[in-house]
């Protein structure tokens, strides 16, 4: 009897890992900078909260198509290695994005796909990384035939990795992505690409938003509707490949609020309709702004909030 009890803890536990290792490193993986803002140490976020999983940014240009952190920082042998190396040794895992807004792009320095492709790689390779993240903002989304070379080069590593998870984030209205960003849909469609989610970032909208959390659901919607129409997916299969990824706290806009209670709104429709990702930007803001200031963008969030209640938040979400 004691064996048999014995072995089934073992089995429970088993079935416990397994249900862990199971969950994608991008569903619920916060955005991290180590590049300002004075960054907690990843490996400290991972022990001082339930989330497992950091997206990591941003990968960006060294020159001619050569990736970098920050496009200034290697891949190798630096600082950002060694994070990712402290994340994993504390049971987690790392997403990796590439772009944002700032800096130079290899969507634009990478004059082919397949150029683009091998960059992407070099990155993927060297972290044997499960996850990646394009995060097309700026003159990568904007220009046509940039946006079709991201996707044409994305479907490479696609089928190169054909586990790998792909995210692609760009901006949005509230009522859905903007033309650029259907016509970014329209390109990937057109080619049979399908990444393992398309993720939005409701915030920034350029006009008065009053209700932050209703906004993002309704920009998530109409982004559901889009992928139905352009990969011809039932409802549900279509918001099997939709993502938020929010903004904690004032965001850029000076009359936008991203509060804990909207951020819970979020979680419950992310729950609700099993979207694909569920992020936010970013871990440096996840705390209350230090002697009574109201806002400093890249270090706290503006808001009263108590240390990481977004990433506590955030770990609640399993799909």
């Amino acid at each position: 009897m004691a064996c048999a009890v014995v072995l089934a803890l073992v089995l429970a536990g088993l079935g416990a890992a397994s249900a862990q290792a199971a969950q994608p490193v991008e569903l619920a993986a916060p955005y991290e900078y180590l590049g300002w803002g004075n960054p907690q140490p990843p490996a400290s976020v991972i022990a001082a909260t339930p989330i497992k999983d950091i997206t990591l940014a941003f990968v960006l240009s060294h020159g001619k198509c050569e990736p970098q952190w920050d496009g200034s920082r290697p891949l190798e042998g630096g600082s950002d290695q060694t994070a990712i190396e402290a994340i994993r040794a504390g049971g987690g895992d790392v997403d990796v994005s590439f772009g944002g807004w700032s800096g130079k792009k290899l969507g634009s320095s990478c004059k082919t796909p397949e150029a683009l492709a091998a960059a992407y790689q070099k990155v993927i390779s060297a972290y044997g990384l499960a996850a990646i993240d394009i995060d097309i903002e700026h003159g990568e989304f904007t220009n046509k035939k940039t946006r079709r070379r991201v996707v044409a080069a994305l479907q490479i590593v696609q089928r190169a990795n054909p586990q790998l998870e792909i995210s692609i984030t760009f901006g949005t209205a509230e009522d859905g992505p903007e033309s650029a960003g259907v016509d970014l849909i329209e390109d990937a469609a057109a080619i049979g690409f399908q990444p393992s989610v398309w993720t939005l970032m409701p915030f920034d909208f350029g006009a008065p938003v009053a209700n932050m959390g209703q906004a993002s659901i309704r920009a998530a919607e109409g982004l559901a509707s889009q992928l139905s129409a352009r990969y011809g997916l039932s409802s549900a299969a279509a918001y099997a490949h939709v993502g938020i990824s929010s903004m904690n706290g004032k965001t850029d806009e000076s009359d936008e609020t991203v509060s804990a209670s909207d951020f819970g709104a979020i979680l419950s429709f992310a729950q609700a309709h099993h979207l694909a990702r569920l992020s936010f930007w970013s871990v440096n803001r996840d705390r209350p702004c230090a002697g009574g200031k109201k806002n400093e963008a890249d270090s706290c969030s503006g808001i009263a909030q108590q240390p990481y209640e977004f990433t506590d938040l955030l770990a609640q979400y399993h799909g």
